[in-house]
């Protein structure tokens, strides 16, 4: 899941990359050139697409409109690339790269065999005279580039890999970067005016029960994948307690992360269940109201789980900073205080 200051960093170069592009799509659009502008608004769409697929719960949707924006700005170059057109081969030294950082990498390849293929032709028309030559190696030099970038950015992700700042059993987040995270989280989504809503989920263990840390070790890397698969992309998840984990929810209202606890706690028990364990799972939820803060939050959450541990558990509760908990969901057989 990407880290919170990256998703920050990328918001702020993603702004500044479309009023950019805009501005030059008007001036380019003055200017009688309408490939380039084209371009420049295509571009503008892929740069807006990928940056609203960080933080929305349409991802899938605007990642294939940041793909399908991408062939299509290929099709606009296609004509630049076989004239070699003054003032547009820019936009063919960035496409790879671009290609490269929209397409995994397999499909990257792929997507650019069509492009290689135009530029081998550009390189093979004599009336394109000398600069064909140049043309043909900077898209080259601009291919060995990229494909370079994508070489480092996997060596350092795998470098980098033992030294994640997660749990070693659950893979979840640590605890002791949870408050600075979510301090962040809030501070963007009072910036954004986005919701924001934080789950606490716990396994109804009394104090005076304990499971065999032989049965601990077994399940908790299930129950961390399960989470993992559960949550977004843009979604963090901690291990806060042996057996509680907090789930960061940007863009998201109370009611529908209330919603979204009960689907993991059913799927949670389902899972303990299958490993032969028979225990339940509770869950607080708490949204972001207005002087809140991270540690008040937390607190909010961890009332709404205790409440709900403490109403039998096997539940999901819903705490509100007016009234104090306030919404409990049973399971399924259970009867309403």
């Amino acid at each position: 899941m990407p880290n919170v200051a990256e998703t920050f960093l990328f918001s702020r170069f993603a702004r500044l990359s479309i009023i950019g592009l805009i501005l030059v799509a008007v001036f380019t659009a003055w200017q009688g050139a309408y490939f380039a502008t084209a371009a420049s608004v295509l571009a503008a769409a892929i740069i807006t697409c990928r940056f609203r697929a960080e933080i929305s719960k349409q991802r899938k949707a605007l990642i294939i409109a940041t793909r399908v924006c991408h062939i299509i700005l290929l099709v606009v170059l296609a004509p630049t690339i076989l004239t070699n057109a003054s003032g547009l081969t820019q936009w063919s030294y960035v496409f790879p790269l671009a290609t490269f950082a929209i397409w995994p990498v397999r499909w990257a390849c792929a997507v650019l065999v069509p492009y290689l293929a135009l530029v081998a032709l550009a390189g093979t028309d004599v009336a394109l005279g000398p600069d064909r030559h140049q043309f043909v190696a900077c898209v080259l030099l601009a291919v060995l580039l990229s494909a370079l970038f994508v070489f480092l950015r996997e060596y350092k992700t795998r470098q980098l890999a033992p030294l994640r700042r997660t749990d070693e059993l659950t893979q979840a987040a640590s605890r002791d970067y949870l408050s600075a995270d979510l301090h962040q989280e809030i501070q963007r989504s009072e910036r954004e005016g986005l919701a924001l809503a934080v789950i606490l989920i716990g396994l109804d263990i009394h104090k005076n029960e304990s499971l065999p840390d032989a049965d601990l070790n077994a399940i908790l890397p299930r129950i961390g994948r399960y989470l993992n698969s559960q949550l977004r992309d843009f979604d963090s998840y901690y291990r806060v307690a042996d057996m509680q984990f907090l789930a960061i929810l940007p863009g998201t209202q109370t009611t529908e992360a209330a919603t979204k606890a009960d689907i993991l706690r059913k799927g949670l028990h389902q899972l303990l269940e299958s490993h032969g364990l028979s225990i339940t799972i509770s869950a607080g939820v708490g949204g972001l109201n207005i002087g809140d803060d991270a540690e008040s939050l937390q607190q909010s959450v961890e009332r709404a789980l205790l409440r709900a541990q403490q109403e039998g558990g096997d539940r999901t509760q819903t705490y509100s900073v007016w009234s104090g908990p306030k919404r409990t969901t049973p399971a399924a057989g259970a009867t309403h205080d």
